[in-house]
């Protein structure tokens, strides 16, 4: 393989969730090229299967795109060195109330590998005792059950867009629902 080498990395912005970079790269033929690189400290999501087999799921206003999306509870790890496990049962508790007798590991994903490095630990959760929701101050989360079928649906339907929420349906219908 050709060899990339990296000059430098200069931060240009630092933020409350990511960091932005800009790097210098001397690229296989010589010539030297500026790309940008987000910083993410990662993150931790849990597909919380009640009972009856049906998939907890989150609704909440995202900035981004100035909507509400649907999706699996999620949050940003407390830290590089935070178990993403611990994030997950948090974040699972916090979003939505419940805790987990049962948490598995189901798959990791790193959401946009062309400029950042986030990744995502995504947990399967089984065994769900109902509780209270611990919302941060800025947080307003509607909380549902739906079947795998609605929500495969609802994919497809473009209803579902969030990139870690897809995997994580789509590998949990794959791997357990027959």
């Amino acid at each position: 393989m050709e060899e990339f080498k990296r000059l430098s990395r200069d931060l240009v912005a630092h933020g409350a969730i990511i960091d932005y970079y800009q790097d210098t790269i001397q690229v296989p033929n010589g010539n030297i090229v500026k790309w940008d690189f987000i910083k993410h400290k990662g993150a931790a999501a849990v597909v919380p299967v009640d009972s009856e087999g049906r998939l907890i799921m989150v609704k909440q206003y995202r900035n981004a795109l100035d909507r509400d999306t649907l999706e699996i509870p999620a949050g940003g790890l407390n830290g590089e060195s935070e178990p993403s496990r611990e994030a997950a049962a948090r974040e699972l508790e916090e979003e939505t109330g419940y805790t987990a007798e049962y948490m598995e590991l189901l798959l990791t994903i790193r959401t946009t590998v062309a400029f950042c490095n986030e990744k995502i630990d995504i947990y399967l959760a089984k065994g769900l005792k109902s509780g209270k929701q611990h919302l941060d101050e800025d947080e307003y989360v509607n909380v549902g059950a739906y079947t795998i079928e609605e929500l495969t649906e609802k994919i497809y339907a473009g209803e579902i867009q969030d990139s870690k929420t897809i995997a994580a349906i789509l590998a949990y219908k794959d791997k357990y629902i027959r």
